[in-house]
């Protein structure tokens, strides 16, 4: 039975459904993980116009972010 299964998933039909099921599931998790948290999800978008920013400015908002992520996890 194994190697039935086995062989079913090497055909190349077979396998590139396969491996679209698992990127699928794989991407829908990182979307859940990333967007599940509210904390989580606004110190992500508090780094969203990082690259746009100034030097200074954007060390302090990371740093901010860093400090809240801190509190929150004690």
């Amino acid at each position: 039975m194994l190697t039935e299964f086995w062989t079913w998933i090497l055909d190349l039909g077979n396998s590139k459904t396969v491996a679209l099921l698992i990127f699928f599931t794989t991407f829908v998790g990182i979307v859940i993980y990333v967007y599940s948290s509210r904390k989580r999800s606004e110190r992500l978008e508090s780094y969203r116009y990082v690259p746009l920013m100034d030097e200074d400015e954007a060390d302090r908002r990371v740093k901010a972010a860093e400090a809240s992520q801190a509190k929150g996890e004690k």
